[in-house]
């Protein structure tokens, strides 16, 4: 298998790439404007580039063997997460280094550390187990009172996607470090680490499993398994960008929230929807800041709130470390798609407030080093101080 990066300069040339995203064999990781990247199996990667050639559409050769790549990068998640039993007691206590990523085990054993290190303004809140039976915890941070406006961040919906869940841990360990409590004082912390824990967890199995995308339920009547969440809300289900071919990646399932860890978060939203003000969504890769509408052109009544709060956080990331997002509605700046969760915050739960951050990739788009956590986690917890302030203002 190899990754590609194919470039197209035309609308025929975009349709022609389009008719790739369903065919067995081809795994499109992003798509942008001018740009797609695609991974394409071994048997197909030839006459793939001689069609592309056909046509006068360029291509760069990313990564000429991507299952070596995910070994090169197995192996050093093993090395970290052995040096760090070694040299450090963060196993037993359940600390974080932020040197590797975690399975979805040790996310909850961190979780754990949080609560204990931190009673007074930490509490779990299971949800719901998820399709496999593994429960689903949200991490509330509150200094106490009722009525609190908060913020809400999950992360993880896209198991492949490592980056999103321990962006969404060292935010977490930012926010109950002593110097930044003050974030508590007039807002509540909503954070749910890993919004699909099963297929989480299969990525962390082995090697040849780093690039499962979607949940690890079961789809009647076919030998393909699990359902693309960020299809399966219901807001415009169906109606772009998602399949109904149960192999895909982008299915979005036999009926909207057919997936059990869809089911949770909507009921743990709908039941906070007064006090929850700015929904937010992590995913990988291509530095964007996006927010609805994912399934129109057409942008929602308050897309200029949106767009300027957008344009802040972008200033922020970038003064903190040069790293240029940008940003816009999905559908205009990413590529159209319904049954998102940015689009269902917005547009059925009544959060103003609804953005996905397409966090940075590698070289190697989602095998992101290990030693880029720490950075992308401080420059993403900027964005969150001037979401916070945002929300206190108001």
């Amino acid at each position: 298998m190899q990754s590609l990066s194919v470039y197209y300069n035309t609308p025929e040339q975009f349709i022609l790439l389009k008719n790739f995203l369903d065919v067995p064999g081809f795994d499109f990781l992003q798509t942008t404007e001018s740009f797609a990247n695609v991974l394409v199996t071994a048997d197909k990667v030839e006459s793939f580039k001689n069609l592309l050639m056909e046509n006068g559409m360029n291509y760069t050769v990313m990564i000429e063997n991507v299952q070596e790549a995910v070994t090169e990068e197995y192996v050093t998640q093993q090395v970290e997460r052995g040096l760090q039993s070694l040299f450090q007691d963060y196993d037993a206590s359940g600390k974080l280094s932020f040197t590797y990523y975690p399975n979805n085990d040790e996310v909850n054993q961190y979780l754990d550390y949080v609560v204990r290190s931190n009673g007074n303004i930490a509490s779990l809140i299971n949800i719901g187990a998820s399709y496999e039976k593994r429960q689903m915890r949200v991490l509330k941070l509150s200094t106490g009172g009722n009525n609190k406006p908060a913020i809400f961040i999950d992360a993880g919906i896209h198991a492949r996607e490592w980056i999103a869940p321990i962006t969404s841990l060292y935010i977490v360990d930012q926010l109950v470090a002593s110097q930044n409590r003050n974030l508590l004082e007039n807002i509540d912390w909503y954070i749910l680490p890993v919004l699909n824990p099963d297929g989480y967890q299969f990525t962390h199995t082995k090697s040849s499993n780093r690039l499962w995308r979607k949940t690890r339920s079961v789809n009647s009547g076919s030998l393909c398994r699990g359902v693309d969440g960020n299809r399966n809300y219901d807001m415009e289900w169906m109606t772009t960008g998602a399949s109904s071919n149960p192999c895909s990646d982008t299915y979005a399932g036999p009926k909207p929230f057919s997936e059990l860890e869809m089911q949770h978060m909507r009921d743990f939203i709908v039941a906070r929807k007064q006090n929850i003000k700015a929904y937010i969504t992590f995913h990988s890769y291509g530095q964007y800041i996006l927010y609805p509408w994912g399934f129109t052109s057409k942008v929602p009544s308050n897309e200029p709130e949106l767009r300027n709060l957008a344009s802040r956080c972008a200033q922020a990331i970038a003064t903190f470390r040069k790293t240029k997002y940008t940003y816009g509605t999905s559908a205009n700046h990413l590529y159209p798609a319904a049954g998102g969760g940015d689009d269902w915050a917005l547009g059925k739960a009544g959060i103003s407030l609804s953005y996905t951050y397409e966090l940075p990739g590698g070289t190697s788009g989602f095998l992101l080093p290990p030693s880029e956590i720490k950075a992308v986690g401080a420059e993403t917890f900027e964005a969150m101080k001037v979401i916070h302030q945002y929300v206190s203002s108001k």
